[in-house]
């Protein structure tokens, strides 16, 4: 029987002989991450159980980042629940402020999530995992508790929807230019409860970065897990890791249930507009919209690769008056780095403040919350309305190009107006 590569995984996962999309298998999982507002609940309900010992405490994750450093009392306590629980637990990885990153740069990062997992996060933005070729999906805190019991989790054989990119890029287009373009197509209901598998030519040519930063926002258009089957470049970024990976592909006729083919040469940097990620527009097609604040960071472009770009635009050059720019590095390893080539002081002589990893402004957490009629362009991954702070505020996605450009002219700017 054929499969996809998310079929592969699902069933290598389920010992079963056979699966299809509809059913529903009880699978292994080799990964379970929360953070510090789905972790609380998870161990909650898990001492409620009565059970004393995790299935494995090799295999749950803990990282506070969503309001991390704490930015009051009660943050402060539900931070102080997973390191409590991690010490009880005797879990390896948790990772407390200095050590923590952006839990979606972060684990792929330390080696923790691999090609061909199984990776379960209470989270959405889970499925930032498929980039290396493992099925990774965002569940609730009760099944992440049922997890810490037995290492086990109910899920759905989802369908496969396949996306085909071919030509080449230009200028200033990446990964998040893409993903923008594809929800823009398909709408956010367009892969709702499917897998979406990036493939084709263009894919092939992009590094793991703007990959990630597809896989990270499957979930916009509704996916269970956004996949891209492992090549060199896979191979390249996951080799050294003490655990050995396990490369799945699709078999050559594997079913899906659509497949979208669609030539991106002629794409050019993209605006999510406000309150959709499917409301999408060229970025110099948008004029005169003033901006109060850029965020250049969270775990879709926090990435070195993502700083280095905004910083090329903003050397030499600076914020408008009355733009508040915030750049927060995805992990302590990425903020390291960029200090060294110099990003963090072309990023703060430019007039802004460079962060210590956080998901912070991204979810109206801390850190740049936006107040009524502000007006924000940031390299994150949703812009419903509050998202970041008061609902009568304004969240622009784009990548690190036009935030950058639009952080020095105080509107949203194509990069080459620059």
């Amino acid at each position: 029987m054929s499969y996809t590569i998310a079929e592969k995984i699902l069933l290598a996962h389920c010992g079963r002989k056979a699966i299809k999309p509809g059913e529903f298998i009880e699978a292994d999982v080799d990964v379970a991450l929360a953070n510090d507002i789905t972790a609380p609940l998870a161990i909650s309900e898990f001492k409620k159980s009565g059970f004393k010992r995790v299935f494995n405490k090799n295999k749950v994750v803990l990282v506070p980042d969503h309001f991390a450093p704490a930015k009051d009392l009660k943050s402060a306590n539900q931070c102080r629940v997973l390191s409590d629980f991690a010490r009880e637990q005797g879990i390896k990885n948790y990772f407390e402020v200095g050590r923590m990153g952006i839990e979606h740069a972060l684990l792929p990062e330390q080696g923790i999530v691999l090609p061909g997992d199984l990776i379960i996060g209470a989270d959405s933005h889970t499925c930032t995992y498929g980039a290396l070729g493992a099925y990774a999906t965002g569940v609730g805190s009760t099944d992440m508790a049922r997890a810490y019991i037995d290492g086990k989790c109910w899920l759905k054989v989802p369908a496969s929807i396949k996306f085909i990119y071919k030509g080449k890029l230009g200028k200033w287009v990446g990964g998040k230019d893409l993903i923008l373009y594809t929800i823009g197509k398909i709408g956010v209901d367009g892969a709702s409860y499917k897998v979406m598998e990036f493939c084709g030519p263009v894919i092939s040519s992009l590094g793991m970065d703007d990959r990630f930063t597809m896989s990270n926002m499957a979930i916009e258009a509704g996916a269970r897990a956004g996949l891209i089957e492992p090549d060199a470049i896979t191979r390249k970024f996951v080799a050294g890791f003490k655990r050995k990976p396990k490369f799945y592909h699709s078999d050559p006729d594997a079913v899906y249930e659509k497949t979208y083919e669609w030539d991106v040469t002629k794409l050019e940097p993209l605006v999510a507009c406000p309150h959709l990620p499917s409301n999408v527009k060229p970025a110099s097609s948008l004029k005169n919209i003033k901006v109060d604040q850029v965020v250049i960071g969270s775990c879709t472009n926090g990435r070195i690769s993502d700083l280095r770009i905004a910083a090329k635009i903003l050397k030499g050059k600076k914020a408008a008056p009355g733009v508040k720019l915030i750049v927060f590095p995805a992990t302590q390893k990425i903020y390291l780095e960029a200090v060294k080539e110099g990003l963090a002081e072309i990023f703060v002589k430019a007039g802004g403040v460079f962060s210590t990893p956080t998901c912070g402004p991204c979810l109206g957490g801390h850190m740049g919350i936006l107040t009524e009629g502000e007006v924000a362009v940031a390299t994150t991954n949703r812009n419903f309305l509050g998202r970041m702070g008061s609902p009568k505020s304004f969240v622009y996605l784009s990548g690190p190009a036009v935030a950058a450009s639009s952080a020095i002219t105080g509107k949203i700017t194509h990069p080459d107006k620059i």
